[in-house]
């Protein structure tokens, strides 16, 4: 079994959706790896369980060989059977302390949270990182929920200390304002699935993260080990 990676390795995740990409699936995904992402976020819906089972152990060998963690969305069954690094969790998933009973210690569980009482609540249950959005608009979330605006990040992250992934409407243009804000990582979907280069588009971001500056007063919680 491989051993829980700490949650500092969050800098870069991509969460996929394998209908925005422009090329081959895994390619993509191997591209965006080799560029910088650091964690794979498997959200892929109407697949039946032995399909996804498929492309999650098609992904737990890529993943594996640049050193990157993989996380299953809800599919706790899904996650133990391709020895993923953990699950992510939303608010219609099974209960965490259930889902950590079923995962044991040695798992990452995230939780996604959308302001600060969720993000409280999810710090309570013991998860090991949440993601908070959508900072800004995003097609994927228009109409269902208002962009918390990177404000929300520095207050969030006043009250809590493990690592808040800020995801939502986030680019090449605009990832600096979200570390400023205190964010310890990033999230995105179509900044790279989507992208005519998926491998330039990842490292564009990821430099983008290593090369940022905090203020001396702010303070986050991963080290980039890339």
């Amino acid at each position: 079994m491989r051993r829980k990676q700490p949650p500092d390795n969050l800098p870069l995740v991509l969460i996929t959706d394998r209908n925005l990409c422009k090329h081959p699936f895994l390619n993509t995904i191997k591209l965006a790896l080799k560029g910088g992402v650091t964690t794979v976020q498997v959200r892929e819906k109407g697949l039946t369980t032995h399909e996804l089972y498929s492309l999650a152990l098609e992904l737990r060998e890529v993943t594996s060989d640049f050193n990157a963690n993989l996380i299953i969305n809800d599919r706790v069954d899904i996650a133990l059977a391709v020895e993923a690094d953990g699950v992510h969790l939303g608010w219609q998933s099974l209960p965490f302390p259930v889902v950590r009973r079923l995962l044991g210690s040695e798992k990452l569980i995230g939780i996604s949270t959308h302001g600060r009482q969720e993000a409280l609540q999810a710090k309570d249950f013991g998860a090991d990182y949440i993601t908070l959005g959508p900072v800004f608009e995003t097609p994927s979330k228009s109409g269902l929920l208002q962009p918390t605006g990177t404000g929300e990040i520095q207050n969030i992250k006043n009250e809590i200390k493990i690592p808040v992934i800020a995801l939502g409407g986030i680019n090449v243009e605009n990832v600096e304002a979200v570390l400023a804000a205190g964010a310890d990582g990033i999230a995105v979907i179509s900044s790279i699935m989507y992208a005519d280069d998926p491998e330039d588009a990842a490292k564009n971001l990821y430099m983008k993260i290593v090369t940022f500056k905090p203020e001396k007063s702010q303070v986050t919680n991963f080290q980039i080990t890339k």
